[in-house]
């Protein structure tokens, strides 16, 4: 009935207790979720739950935090994608929040992403924090209309979603759409259309009300789906099947 469209299951908080997230996913009806990669050292383990587990997919790339991938190509990237259960590229993306200085290698190595995910026709995941402006000039010099992708954690402003959407892309809600300080983010989440929307997680982080501070897990993205029927007004079965069938349509999996 739900499907948690970026996750870490890989992460020690949940890949310590594997069985009970699973089982409590299962239990709160969430049918699939996606693995994402945040670095290709720890792509093996990601790779390793897709294949065990029918539910799971995966995908391949370097979070754009991540400096000690600077070296990653795009055959690196491609070599990876060729595998059956590998659906996405990234996450990947730019964030300047922390940055002292100018970051050539994030937007460099984001582009090499884009061209990857352009020759292996798969979809994007990207990720974007004080960087708009840039991160939209790039998807749009490097033709990231042709794939497509998806908006993860989203937190900026209903412009910057607009335009996204008109790019292609996807744009999906964490459990921040549920703090008390989200206001804004819940006016994004009430007025994009339902066919462009997608809802997660991020787990184990970003817990949504009523467990936040607590770890995240795929269980929860039930929550995030009720928040967004909330302000739309809709019964949550609606943005349940409609960001499930977003999430089939963006990534070609089979329901």
């Amino acid at each position: 009935m739900f499907i948690d469209s970026h996750c870490h299951l890989d992460f020690p908080q949940l890949a310590d207790d594997l069985d009970g997230v699973l089982a409590r996913m299962a239990a709160a009806q969430v049918t699939h979720a996606l693995c994402v990669s945040v670095n290709l050292s720890g792509y093996p383990a990601i790779r390793a739950l897709a294949q065990a587990h029918p539910n799971l997919y995966a995908s391949v790339g370097v979070h754009p935090d991540q400096p000690e991938d600077d070296a990653t190509t795009v055959d690196d990237l491609l070599r990876e994608a060729a595998h059956p259960r590998v659906v996405a590229i990234g996450e990947t993306g730019l964030d300047y929040f922390r940055l002292e200085s100018d970051a050539p290698w994030q937007r460099e190595r984001f582009r090499r992403h884009v061209r990857a995910a352009r020759a292996c026709d798969k979809p994007l995941i990207v990720h974007t924090r004080a960087a708009t402006e840039d991160t939209l000039a790039i998807l749009r010099e490097e033709g990231a209309a042709q794939v497509g992708g998806v908006m993860h954690c989203f937190t900026e402003s209903l412009a910057f979603a607009q335009a996204a959407i008109d790019l292609g892309f996807f744009i999906s809600f964490s459990g921040i759409v549920t703090f008390r300080n989200a206001a804004d983010l819940r006016e994004v989440a009430r007025t994009i259309p339902l066919e462009r929307m997608l809802i997660e997680t991020d787990s184990p982080y970003l817990a949504p009300v009523p467990h936040r501070g607590r770890t995240n897990e795929p269980a929860h993205v039930v929550h995030v789906a009720a928040c967004i029927a909330g302000l739309r007004e809709v019964p949550v079965e609606t943005i349940a099947a409609a960001t499930s069938a977003n999430f089939h349509r963006l990534f070609g999996v089979p329901a």
